[in-house]
């Protein structure tokens, strides 16, 4: 199970959304401190890693929770600058 310093509630927003908003929510952050976003839109699983692959920040992990209807995703993004 991973930690979070500050969490980040983008359920109902699809692709691009979560990013954008994880894009602006990480500046608010010290550097060595972890994003939980949480988020019900698929693609946040490729998204994520190729958001901070492309800014420099660190991908800790990454959890799912519930059924295939209601799923909920959580990214652990660790700012990296």
């Amino acid at each position: 199970m991973n930690q979070s310093d500050v969490k980040l509630d983008t359920l109902g927003y699809f692709c691009p959304m979560p990013i954008i908003m994880t894009s602006k929510k990480i500046k608010e952050l010290a550097v060595g401190q972890v994003l939980e976003v949480i988020s019900d839109d698929e693609g946040i699983k490729k998204d994520m890693p190729a958001w901070c692959q492309t800014t420099g920040h660190h991908m800790v992990g990454l959890e799912e929770e519930g059924q295939a209807d209601k799923r909920v995703f959580k990214a652990f993004v660790k700012k990296a600058k």
